[in-house]
């Protein structure tokens, strides 16, 4: 599979050699797992950042047994995708050793980041409390589930439970059956993007006051942020979201319509839009101006009539041909496809989204990128996601100046766990 991909992507070009970074000097570290720490982190990384990403050993980060494993690297695609560019450490935390190596590089650090259960980072001594006093200026991040006080803040969260909790569930899929998930864990994504705005800003009210603080992301909030303004249309009205599948209830004509070769879909968002598809794109202007459909109340209360006169005139013609015709005219529209077939589309090849990387064992992996374009500070070139402590030794040297020796007591001590006699950068080659 990845022979196929070899040649469907090109290699990623590099930034400008000597380009500044958005976030170079910042160091941050890491404890978080699965997803919406790890991905939080990884944006601040892209940006220049340095990430110290602490896992327990051997196993490290649960996130990289996710399918598909390939088996020289010991992790899966999901971990690469949410971990380049950072260093791993791997500590024993349960040692009382492990835990005062966390502490050390805590005290070099500008920003901590942790989505254990509530009580883990307290029973380590890790916990804000402690953490300011080791650095007072520090910024330390806790992403929970449902927050870290009150009733609930005991439970455990993943994506699935918040997309049902929150009501994004109930709004999706068709009217006829049960609400579906997103499959793709947007929660997970959208709360790391919730926790790096965080970042960023307490960041910023540092530079101004020189004050650290606490941040805190639930799931379980931003969940219910992410069911959009259906929250604020369930407060003015009382009425409850329903289903509508690839329909919008909001506007119309808005949905999949099938070309004679494939699915695509429009958003009509306004009636002059409306008016440019009928008159413009199925030479219809008697229907663009006619009184029935003049708003976008007459079109929902028609919608069904309006589809299928819609649908008969787009069965006519390949999707090219009204992709053309739409494009031209300034109707939101864009063919259905499948993962594959989008990072692989003229627009997500244009924008270099999919590249390949240098990877010490495999030669190359893929990358996904960011979205996010500086002019002035580009993104770094993407490094690999590490494997479980492939940086300890390099980092306590370097960062922290132990030496050969302080090293080997570290590890008798089973501060980097049981039957590491030394971290792999230290070994004798």
């Amino acid at each position: 599979m990845l022979d196929k991909i070899e040649a469907d992507f090109p290699e990623h070009t590099p930034r400008p050699a000597h380009a500044p970074k958005a976030l170079e000097g910042i160091r941050v570290v890491d404890f978080s797992h699965f997803i919406a720490g790890p991905f939080a982190t990884m944006i601040l990384a892209d940006m220049g950042a340095e990430i110290i990403k602490i896992e327990a050993p051997g196993r490290g980060d649960d996130l990289r047994r996710y399918p598909p494993v390939h088996p020289e690297l010991g992790h899966g695609a999901p971990f690469l995708w949410t971990n380049r560019n950072k260093q791993s450490v791997a500590l024993d935390l349960k040692s009382q050793e492990g835990v005062d190596v966390a502490r050390e590089l805590i005290a070099t650090a500008d920003v901590v980041v942790e989505n254990f259960s509530t009580g883990v980072m307290e029973r380590f001594g890790l916990d804000y409390e402690s953490c300011r006093k080791i650095r007072p200026e520090i910024i330390y991040c806790s992403v929970s589930a449902y927050g870290r006080e009150g009733n609930f803040a005991d439970r455990l969260g993943f994506d699935p439970i918040a997309q049902v909790e929150s009501g994004f569930v109930s709004m999706n899929g068709y009217a006829d059956r049960e609400g579906v998930r997103a499959l793709s864990p947007v929660m997970d994504i959208s709360t790391a993007m919730m926790a790096c705005n965080a970042i960023l800003g307490a960041l910023v009210a540092r530079e101004r006051s020189g004050l650290g603080q606490a941040v805190e992301v639930s799931l379980f909030d931003n969940a219910v942020l992410m069911t959009g303004y259906a929250t604020m249309q369930h407060l003015f009205s009382g009425a409850t979201p329903q289903r509508h599948g690839n329909t919008s209830p909001d506007t119309c004509p808005s949905g999949v319509f099938q070309a004679k070769n494939c699915a695509f879909y429009i958003n009509c968002g306004n009636d002059k839009i409306f008016q440019r598809l009928m008159s413009q794109v199925i030479d219809r202007a008697d229907l663009a101006s006619a009184e029935i459909y003049a708003t976008g109340t007459d079109r929902i209360r028609r919608r069904d009539e309006l589809f299928a006169i819609l649908g008969e005139a787009f069965a006519r013609q390949p999707w090219s041909h009204w992709q053309s015709r739409m494009r031209a005219a300034g109707v939101p529209c864009g063919q259905v496809r499948t993962v594959g077939e989008a990072i692989r589309s003229p627009e997500a090849m244009e924008r270099g989204l999919v590249t390949r990387i240098p990877h010490d064992k495999l030669g190359w992996i893929p990358n996904v990128s960011l979205p996010i374009r500086y002019s002035h500070t580009p993104i770094v070139d993407p490094v690999a996601a590490p494997a479980v402590g492939q940086h300890t030794g390099t980092v306590l040297r370097e960062l922290l100046g132990y030496d050969h020796a302080r090293l080997a007591r570290l590890a008798e001590a089973g501060a980097f766990g049981a039957n590491v006699a030394r971290p792999a950068e230290e070994a004798e080659t």
